[in-house]
Parts: structure tokens; sequence; C-alpha cells
């Protein structure tokens, strides 16, 4: 597993108009068929553990789709020595999300910034067989016991959606409905923020899931 501070983040722009709005897991599977079709030497056959995956922020049409503009972009992050291989790959790929194309254009490299607050848009645990009203204060323990596992000194809260309510979110995952919530860590130092944007929290990070940012990224996006 890469170090923390030895991975590095690329941003495509994004050609096309629409996406579902839940499409963590049809992008996981398009670019896992790629990944198959393109025969490479220098490329797995499946996305390996250390490449991860952001979904794609658009404008919710309020129906299960978003539109996408040019604030949309494709990011990944992965170690600085498999960067030229992804950039290669992905640069010009044409998606086929559930019947929506995008095409991946104009990548350009970034350097992970360090940010004493970090959020993600959804986070999952295996936390079945508890009780719903329950269910928030045993996802906040298991948000800190992970905290504490990586060694992240910070505090973890789910902030509320528009409306007032717990930010909760829901990912269909082959046709099964994953239930989560948004999570913000505050309190962190340089290095903990960066471990945290490396390793995220919770499962199902392929598809878009853990995936912790800078909050001013809030301000940007869609």
């Amino acid at each position: 597993m890469a170090d923390q501070c030895h991975f590095l983040e690329i941003h495509y722009s994004l050609r096309g108009r629409t996406l579902p709005a839940d499409h963590g897991y049809a992008l996981y599977s398009a670019i896992k068929k790629q990944l198959q079709q393109s025969g490479g030497s220098d490329l797995p056959s499946d996305i390996p553990s250390d490449l991860h995956l952001s979904s794609i922020a658009g404008v919710p049409n309020g129906e299960g789709m978003i539109y996408l503009n040019r604030a949309s972009r494709f990011r990944l992050r992965c170690p600085i020595n498999q960067v030229r291989t992804w950039y290669r790959f992905f640069q010009n790929q044409v998606l086929d999300i559930q019947g929506h194309l995008i095409r991946l254009v104009q990548p350009r490299i970034t350097l992970p910034e360090p940010s004493r607050t970090l959020a993600a848009r959804l986070v999952t645990f295996k936390l079945e067989a508890i009780d719903h009203q329950d269910v928030p204060r045993y996802f906040l323990e298991s948000c800190q016991k992970s905290l504490t596992y990586l060694g992240i000194q910070g505090r973890a809260f789910i902030p509320s959606d528009p409306d007032g309510n717990l930010a909760r979110r829901t990912i269909q995952v082959k046709g099964k409905k994953v239930v989560g919530y948004s999570v913000v860590v505050e309190n962190l130092n340089a290095e903990d923020s960066l471990k945290l944007q490396w390793h995220g929290l919770g499962g199902r990070q392929h598809f878009g899931c853990g995936w912790f940012y800078p909050v001013k990224e809030e301000l940007d996006a869609a």
C-alpha cells in the first residue's frame, strides 16, 4: 500500500451531458470492463486496491439524474509510481455508464491538499443488524474506531442536509440499496489530513464511497 504522502490526484474534464445520480457502482463496472478489454501488458485486469475513485458531481434534476457542467470532474488517486500508467489509460477514454456516454479529456495532475476539515459525500459500514434509530450512533462509533485504527486524531460527525435532517445517503450495488451518511472530520493536522484522503473510511471505496476532500471544494461543486 502506498504511503499516504506519496500519492497524486488526476482530474479529468468530461464530455457528456448526463449521468445517473447514483452511478458509483456503474462507473466502477465501466472502468473494469475497459481494463478487461484493453489487454495492455502494463495494466491489471481488475481495478487494484490502490486506485481510488471518486463519483462525479453534477446538477441534480430531482428525478435520479444529474446534468454535467464545467465543474464536473472524474477524479482518481493513485501512488506516484502509477501516475503515468493511469494518466495514459484514462485519457480520451469513453465510458458507458448505464447508457450514458462520457469522454475523459484534459487530464491534469494535482497534489493532494491538506485541510483541517475534510468531508465525504457518502461513507458506508456494515450495520444491518442494528435497530434503525441507533444506526447514527453506531455509525459514528465505527467512524471513530476507524480513525483510531489509522492513527488519525480528528472528530467525525454527520452533517445535516438542506432540510435539517441527518445527511443520509444511499448507493445501489448489484441491485441492493446500501445506506450510509455524509461525514465531516474536523481538527486534522496536515499529516492526518493526507492520511485520511488516502485511506478513506468504510467500505465500497471503489464505488466512490469514503472519498474525503477539503470542505472548500463544496463551494466549487455543483
